[in-house]
């Protein structure tokens, strides 16, 4: 009887948050899943695809102000005052469309520039590239104190352009200085040689100094892409009959030419924006006899306070590094596609 009431006995639903038939006390995490239902599928994959971008935003966004700030705005505000004419206090001024850029065009100053822009880029960059691969392959072999020369190497590179031209400024001075005393004490010159009394000696001079700052950054990076090639080659090449130069040629050349890329661009655009050495050796000078043309828009601008048509001149080399990265990238292309 008491077996048959109790088998007649409705089942007793279980209440949210009610003791289990255990007796135990459920956890509060259990009970917050049993009290709150569970999201639907779509609803759980939409927050968490959201929860992605939010995080790439996050990582992005700091490197986006950075090229806005410090890259977009300058480059547009500089773009905006080569079209219009504006002097040195003024914000602002009326708008000339692109007389800036013909008047500069025309001017026989930015014309010189230009030129002697052009010189000192390919001087420099050949004698930087030329010695710094005799270097770089010089102390690329093993002899008594090889690490410690090359780590000395570097020091000329260190130096803050500044510093190395106010010394070579006294080294290069006409009475006194160490080059003319030099010179004289090996009987090849009689009477004081004045370096920067004309364009030619000047930017002589320039070019001197800033090839002895690049040989070392050059020297450095090509060492370390001849460390990367196999000596394995060079052995095989030797027991193929292959004499210094041919190995050099053949084995050295093609597997050093994406090095040989990076080393070279770098090289135009640290060279091409050459100011600080120029202002301390010569200051454009004698007669602008010595001006590039990073040294002529700062001159434009800051001195002789034609703001527009120094951002004019600025904007003209901003166009020839583009250039130059242009045919970098397909070059670098044209090397992975070969590769």
């Amino acid at each position: 009887m008491r077996a048959t009431a109790s088998a007649n006995k409705a089942p007793v639903e279980a209440r949210p948050g009610a003791l289990p038939d255990d007796g135990r006390m459920p956890s509060l995490s259990g009970a917050l899943r049993q009290a709150t239902p569970p999201p639907p599928k779509g609803a759980r994959q939409w927050l968490q695809s959201h929860r992605r971008q939010a995080l790439l935003v996050a990582f992005v966004l700091p490197a986006l102000a950075y090229v806005v700030i410090f890259f977009a705005y300058p480059l547009i505000y500089g773009v905006t005052m080569s079209l219009e004419k504006i002097g040195f206090i003024a914000q602002s001024g009326p708008f000339i469309g692109l007389h800036n850029y013909k008047e500069e065009i025309s001017d026989p100053v930015t014309g010189k520039a230009l030129v002697d822009t052009g010189i000192f880029l390919l001087a420099s960059i050949f004698f930087q590239f030329t010695i710094g691969l005799g270097i770089a392959s010089y102390f690329n072999r093993r002899f008594f104190l090889s690490g410690l020369l090359r780590s000395l190497i570097i020091i000329p590179w260190l130096f803050p352009p500044i510093a190395s031209g106010t010394i070579f400024a006294i080294m290069f001075a006409g009475q006194g200085g160490i080059i003319d005393e030099t010179l004289r004490s090996l009987h090849l010159i009689s009477s004081p040689i004045f370096w920067f009394d004309s364009s030619f000696k000047a930017m002589f001079v320039i070019i001197f100094v800033n090839v002895w700052i690049g040989i070392p950054f050059n020297a450095v990076l090509l060492y370390s892409g001849l460390q990367d090639i196999p000596g394995e080659l060079r052995e095989a090449a030797a027991l193929d009959g292959c004499g210094a130069w041919q190995k050099f040629r053949y084995v050295t050349v093609p597997l050093l030419r994406p090095v040989s890329l990076i080393v070279i661009m770098l090289g135009i655009i640290y060279t091409v924006k050459t100011f600080d050495l120029v202002i301390v050796l010569t200051n454009g000078g004698p007669d602008n006899g010595s001006q590039l043309m990073s040294t002529w828009a700062y001159t434009l601008a800051f001195q002789n306070f034609q703001t527009g048509a120094g951002a004019a001149v600025a904007n003209m080399l901003f166009v020839f590094c583009m250039i130059v990265a242009f045919f970098y990238i397909r070059a670098t292309r044209r090397e992975v596609a070969i590769g």
